[in-house]
């Protein structure tokens, strides 16, 4: 492992140095990894673990027609590479819970029944583990229970992985029957396009993660979005303009530069107009978010939030009223703006000018 000292606080994390491919190739070996569930995180890791050489299969309710078909397109063969979830359970001596949380409880019966001794069970968040009193996943005494966590949607993990960045992710093992369960973790980790590896525990993954999509990385950053967007539309901005100085300067611009080196060095790279504003408002801003933050946490923290997921998703009318929520956003003026202001980005044609330009210049100095 290596030995890397974070703000002051040095950790292990684990890499494709310490942790090769081969490695992981050899840990898995005789293994095959079935992948539960082909929606959102499944494509992705599946996938990349398919690519990488493992023994992969899908399982995918039938029920699902979409997810099901999407597998097909994929390249995954029924009867050879893709089953009902009960069958690829059957078959599989590392099981992948890729399902959403609330899917994940509905089909844990008939996983748990198809567990075999020394068998692995996967997961990619804490939530059913750590809420076992509310989702009823309590994994046998026998089987190895294993956590990677990409930081990032499914999305992320297969496009990093087709660009060769890979994603981080974070590790757990929660029960270590086999004695092999830290490899089994860590190999299955780099299978799935892991860079680098950050050891956590379930408990402390699913709390900052439900924590953190409630709060900056969507909940906060949309709700803020949409106050500002709506603050200066009331004070007679456009729609562009108001977007503009609201997302489009955000998302293609400075948080680009913060993601780069810091949000020092994006202050320190701004004009002094905005680095003084910023720098006289972050600290009214956070504030007056502290305890929003403080409330989420303990709602997080006493369960309170995955009662809420677990009530709602569940419900035979979710996707419906999924759509009715999803649509509301999409067809407001704001994100109608984003649609139109996103068609018109320069996009090929600057690099072209660039060549050009170039091109120009050399003539020039010849």
């Amino acid at each position: 492992m290596a030995r890397i000292d974070f703000g002051g606080t040095k950790e292990d994390v684990v890499t494709r140095k310490e942790f090769s491919m081969a490695k992981a190739r050899k840990v898995l070996k005789g293994e095959t990894i079935a992948v539960i569930g082909y929606g959102v995180q499944g494509p992705a890791q599946g996938l990349n673990m398919r690519d990488n050489g493992f023994n992969v299969i899908v399982g995918q309710s039938k029920a699902f027609r979409k997810d099901w078909n999407r597998a097909k397109k994929d390249g995954w063969v029924p009867g050879e590479t893709l089953f009902d979830i009960e069958e690829a359970v059957r078959r599989a001596t590392i099981v992948q819970m890729l399902v959403s949380d609330a899917a994940q409880k509905a089909i844990w019966p008939v996983v748990k029944k198809n567990l075999n001794p020394g068998d692995a069970v996967y997961f990619s968040h804490g939530f059913s583990i750590v809420y076992g009193d509310q989702t009823k996943v309590i994994p046998p005494e026998d089987v190895d229970v294993l956590l990677v966590a990409p930081k990032g949607s499914g999305t992320s993990v297969r496009r990093n992985f087709l660009s060769g960045a890979g994603i981080n992710s974070s590790y757990a093992v929660e029960q270590d029957a086999t004695g092999r369960a830290t490899e089994r973790c860590l190999a299955l980790g780099i299978a799935v396009g892991s860079g680098y590896l950050f050891p956590t525990t379930f408990q402390n993954e699913v709390f900052s993660d439900l924590t953190g999509e409630r709060g900056v990385l969507m909940g906060a950053l949309a709700g803020i979005m949409e106050a500002q967007y709506d603050v200066l539309r009331a004070n007679g901005h456009s729609p562009s303009e108001a977007f503009n100085e609201t997302v489009e300067e955000l998302t293609q611009s400075l948080i680009r530069l913060v993601d780069e080196n810091g949000m020092d060095w994006m202050y320190a790279n701004c004009s002094a107009t905005a680095q003084r504003g910023a720098l006289d408002w972050k600290g009214k801003f956070k504030k007056a978010t502290l305890p929003v933050f403080k409330e989420l946490y303990k709602r997080v923290k006493t369960g309170l939030e995955t009662k809420r997921v677990l009530s709602s998703c569940g419900r035979k009318n979710y996707q419906a009223q999924l759509a009715k929520e999803l649509d509301a956003i999409g067809s407001s003026e704001m994100w109608r703006t984003g649609k139109a202001v996103r068609a018109l980005r320069p996009k090929e044609k600057a690099k072209e000018i660039t060549k050009e330009t170039k091109g120009i210049a050399g003539r020039k100095s010849n």
